[in-house]
């Protein structure tokens, strides 16, 4: 057989999926002849194909130096950079490939899933543009750039976008998740789930399918059915940190979720996700100086306009520069203003979006951070993985996440002895618990909040209850109290605001379950999402007492509340997610409002809605006194946390000098 009668042969054994009889026939070819180009281009996506991603660049790059004007050849070349995560590498790839054949709407493709990967979003929907402008039919294209338009905030846009790609193609169940994701952002709950249920329909095994269905069910507040939906996603992908990670803070929203199964879950994905990196942990050499200037590092998605920024960005502007050197690894994928302003107060400040999170890793130990901070633990785009690796040698978590992460690399949870009093919760830690002397929380108001209202019982003529936390956080038990405390204070009203509510249907959902806890719906009142937060702030000016969700209780909710001058009233559980309320009302000066059993909450919101004159002193005084409160004493805050970093240095220190 002739070497180009062999080629065709091992051609066709590699298109009909053949591939180890095409591997054995290209590398006879190459033995007879180094210098063919295509047999080792071809060897170089075989090996792609196989997975041996590394092997595949250098015999790409071989073929590329005998035939360096071949667009193929390229554009191979990219994909396999792209899978061996040398996302850079890709682009340029892709980009020769291009500029050697400009009508190729693949490579435009895969250089818009690259720049979309590296966050240039801009770049990335012009590319996908383009290759639609090639191939108008081209369906993976208008799906691919509804993701990334989705991305950039242009949800519209992304959803006609992914429609079109249906359009193209009805059974495309890539397009339907991604269209669910889409309208779960625009607030268009109903439609998110029905997507999100044709991608499932259409492909049984598609594991995202049935994350992004449990997030739309979640955010509906169906929490059982988006339980099932994680777990069924875990199944088909057990190494799927992300959905496990979804599932764990969902269970945090259902009542009927005991702390030991949650505890049990969070070491069930620790187990899964984290204990397989331990062998990638180096040793530390930093100075173990016990005095010295420490270098601490925050990790975070939410360095940007989020609940988290709020409570973080009073304490890296008040750090001690003399003890405290900030580094900042933002995992931001839209930076925003306030992205920019806490970038101006890191002393350091490096984007780790799309890294992987090895490379994220080795970075922070060639900045010889001495602790790092996760500032997200199990919510969305965490990077915990790097956690994993311990770049650092003390780890802290802190903030996003309402308790353990059950990571063994995460030495200690920063907290106070309001949220987690000593000896409740210690057992369901894997953390050392680390309870600073006053409050957890140091909360920044926006300067987009107008002044405080009058009372609106003195021109409405009755009291007005209020609830703006999100629709998970409303269950059927909740929702009883509530009945009773409208019972106890006749013709008071109601008032539920979130986002889950713009969707007809949802509203309809709530509605329903608010009947069936025996709540006259003719005294509640249901309302969306606000255009900007200035207006989502000027609505309590129509409440006048809120009323806090349990078990999952608010965060930032209740010290908008109270920055509004509006009092909340909360219930004390006996896990950290059922006692951040305690902490924030303790501080605020307000421990009167925090109750101990269902009956109690009950009599404390009736009793404080008879008290006119309470309520107008209330309203009148809370801006003040939350403003002199440990709320949002940031330089005193930043204290406690500085001496509990320098206590932890210490102990690691002795460890390695004892």
């Amino acid at each position: 057989m002739t070497i180009p009668q062999a080629f065709a042969v091992a051609v066709e054994h590699h298109k009909a999926g053949r591939l180890p009889e095409a591997e054995a026939l290209y590398r006879k070819i190459l033995a007879v002849d180094p210098r063919h180009a295509d047999a080792l281009h071809l060897l170089g996506v075989l090996a792609h194909q196989m997975g041996r991603h590394a092997i595949a660049v250098d015999l790409i790059r071989e073929a590329i130096a005998l035939a360096p004007g071949v667009a193929d050849f390229h554009s191979n070349l990219g994909i396999a950079l792209y899978e061996n995560g040398r996302v850079d590498d890709a682009i340029a790839a892709y980009r020769q490939a291009i500029a050697l054949k400009p009508n190729f709407p693949e490579a435009q493709n895969n250089l818009g899933n690259a720049l979309t990967d590296n966050r240039q979003l801009d770049e990335a929907i012009a590319a996908y543009r383009q290759a639609i402008a090639l191939k108008p039919n081209y369906a993976e294209a208008h799906c691919n750039l509804g993701v990334a338009l989705k991305d950039n905030g242009q949800l519209d846009d992304a959803i006609a976008a992914q429609r079109q790609a249906i359009a193209l193609n009805t059974k495309f169940p890539e397009a339907y998740t991604n269209l669910g994701n889409a309208l779960r952002d625009k607030g268009q709950l109903t439609e998110a789930v029905a997507a999100c249920r044709q991608a499932v329909a259409l492909n049984p095994s598609f594991a995202g399918a049935y994350n992004n269905l449990g997030f739309a069910l979640k955010d509906n507040g169906q929490l059982e059915a988006a339980v099932a939906a994680f777990r069924q996603s875990i199944k088909l992908k057990p190494n799927d940190f992300e959905a496990h990670s979804n599932l764990l803070l969902t269970l945090n929203y259902d009542p009927g979720v005991n702390a030991r199964s949650i505890d049990e879950e969070r070491l069930r994905w620790s187990q899964q996700h984290a204990e397989p990196l331990r062998p990638s942990i180096q040793a530390h050499p930093n100075e173990p100086t016990p005095g010295r200037l420490l270098r601490v590092g925050y990790v975070s998605p939410d360095f940007r306009d989020h609940p988290v920024a709020s409570f973080f960005e009073g304490l890296i502007t008040a750090h001690d520069r003399t003890q405290i050197e900030v580094f900042c690894y933002a995992n931001v994928a839209r930076p925003d203003a306030v992205t920019a302003r806490l970038r101006q107060a890191a002393a350091h400040w490096q984007s780790i979006i799309g890294m992987p999170d090895a490379t994220v890793a080795e970075i922070i130990r060639q900045d010889h951070v001495d602790i790092l901070v996760d500032l997200a633990g199990h919510t969305a785009r965490h990077r915990l993985l790097v956690f994993a690796r311990k770049p650092a040698p003390v780890q802290v978590t802190w903030l996003g996440y309402p308790g353990s992460t059950g990571m063994q690399t995460i030495d200690y949870r920063l907290t106070d002895a309001l949220a987690d009093p000593l000896g409740h919760a210690e057992h369901l830690q894997s953390e050392t618990l680390v309870r600073l002397p006053r409050c957890a929380w140091c909360f920044r108001p926006t300067a987009a909040a107008p002044p405080v209202a009058d009372p609106p019982v003195q021109h409405t003529g009755h009291v007005t209850f209020g609830c703006f936390n999100a629709r998970p956080k409303i269950n059927l038990p909740l929702l009883k109290s509530w009945a009773a405390i409208l019972r106890a204070v006749p013709a008071s009203r109601l008032l539920l605001k979130n986002s889950a509510l713009l969707d007809s249907s949802a509203r309809q959902d709530l509605q329903a379950d608010i009947q069936n806890a025996g709540i006259d719906t003719e005294r509640v009142e249901l309302a969306g999402h606000s255009p900007t937060l200035g207006e989502h702030l000027a609505t309590y000016g129509r409440v006048d007492i809120a009323l806090d969700t349990f078990p999952y209780h608010g965060t930032t909710t209740t010290c908008e509340a109270l920055w509004m001058g509006v009092p909340v009233v909360t219930l004390a559980g006996t896990t950290h997610v059922s006692r951040v309320g305690v902490s924030l009302l303790s501080n605020a000066g307000l421990p009167e409002m925090v109750a101990t059993s269902p009956d109690q909450y009950v009599q404390l919101a009736s009793a404080l809605a008879a008290d006119l004159p309470r309520l107008s002193q209330l309203r009148s005084t809370l801006r003040q006194r939350m403003a002199g409160s440990p709320l949002m004493d940031a330089p005193r805050f930043a204290r406690d946390v500085e001496a509990a970093y320098r206590e932890m240095w210490r102990q690691w220190c002795a460890l390695q000098t004892g």
